[in-house]
């Protein structure tokens, strides 16, 4: 698993996810890397794309892809969430989660950034009738 969170912490990621899709066409995932050596963006969008973010109907999928030991984080929106919130939004978040995770504060960073993000999911893509959850919610590992 994971060195710097616990598994109740995980859990608790999981449940965050799923409060932060609860009204939202969106999709988030967490995928935890442990292998890859480079800081390498190619990585994540190699995730991304296994996991299958690319196929969601509104394009709206986001992935943290987080590798802990090398102190790199990569978020990726897919293209219908990038052009409602452009790079600015990711940026932004991106300096608040890597400035916590610099204190330790993983677990508390990640949280708030999948429920920020269920906002501007909620925000941009509401739900309107029924809403299917097209991807799992649970934290991936390599």
């Amino acid at each position: 698993m994971s060195n710097f969170l616990t598994d109740q912490q995980i859990a608790s990621l999981v449940e965050a996810i799923q409060s932060a899709e609860e009204h939202s066409t969106g999709e988030i995932r967490v995928h935890i890397d442990s292998n890859t050596e480079a800081h390498n963006a190619e990585t994540a969008f190699e995730v991304f794309k296994k996991l299958c973010m690319n196929k969601t109907a509104d394009r709206n999928a986001v992935l943290f892809h987080v590798n802990f030991e090398q102190k790199y984080l990569t978020i990726i929106g897919d293209t219908g969430i990038h052009e409602k919130v452009h790079q600015s939004y990711w940026d932004h978040l991106h300096d608040y989660i890597t400035s916590e995770f610099s204190k330790g504060n993983y677990y508390k960073a990640l949280k708030s950034a999948i429920l920020e993000t269920g906002l501007e999911l909620k925000k941009h893509f509401p739900v309107e009738g029924e809403n299917h959850n097209e991807l799992p919610n649970e934290i991936t590992f390599s």
